[in-house]
């Protein structure tokens, strides 16, 4: 990958939160520190994970072709202490819901950016010669996706943890939680029972999760402003 299409995979992935950051007043709140420390608790959940997997989840030994459906499902679960961890970053911050939602959801997704594409695409530029691929045009484009899914996810947590939270929401709510827990395992399901490509899967990807944010975003809104 040559060092002007690291520029370009490196703007269309990074720009986006930058924006985001700046626009959102996070900036005005000085919320630098909090998204870096919100980054930290996701670099320890994730680890945590990690050995959590590597334990009691073994390497599936299965036939070439074959889906572990029940393993792929046990492993998706364990993505429920993403929810734990945006929790506890949300409770220790003081503010407004929103504050709260973005500050949290900035520094999960950028983390989870650096960690994920930024060491990939720095390697590929500096110590590899491969010349142009779509794959890393459509990784940054993930990582936008990605951006707003922990954003809807946060927002989620957020109003399920609250203790006036109406009757009314709670369904809704828990579906919603549901679906940002598992939106991972039904995409590789998705894609593994209909054999889609992978310019469709990012698609599928972007539209199921533009999907549970307006959602999350018109629950959010009437909760906020019934109250």
């Amino acid at each position: 990958m040559t060092l002007f299409h690291f520029g370009n995979c490196f703007a269309l992935a990074y720009f986006p939160y930058f924006i985001t950051y700046k626009c959102s007043g996070l900036s005005e709140y000085n919320a630098f520190w909090r998204c870096v420390q919100a980054g930290a608790t996701y670099l320890f959940v994730q680890l945590c994970k990690m050995l959590f997997l590597a334990t009691f989840f073994p390497t599936w030994e299965g036939g070439a072709g074959v889906y572990d459906f029940v393993g792929e499902f046990m492993k998706a679960t364990v993505d429920l202490a993403d929810l734990l961890g945006l929790h506890l970053v949300m409770s220790r911050n003081a503010g407004k819901g929103e504050y709260k939602i973005m500050v949290a959801a900035m520094g999960w997704a950028t983390a989870e950016l650096v960690m994920s594409r930024y060491i990939l695409f720095l390697y590929l530029s500096l110590f590899t010669f491969i010349s142009f691929d779509w794959k890393y045009i459509q990784m940054s484009f993930d990582s936008n996706i990605s951006l707003v899914h922990y954003i809807a996810m946060a927002a989620v947590v957020w109003m399920f943890t609250r203790y006036d939270l109406p009757k009314s929401f709670r369904l809704p709510v828990t579906v919603l939680l549901g679906l940002c827990v598992y939106k991972a395992f039904l995409m590789e399901l998705f894609v593994h029972v209909f054999l889609l490509g992978s310019w469709t899967a990012l698609l599928v990807k972007a539209v199921l999760t533009g999907s549970i944010s307006l959602c999350s975003l018109f629950l959010f809104v009437t909760l906020v402003h019934s109250n």
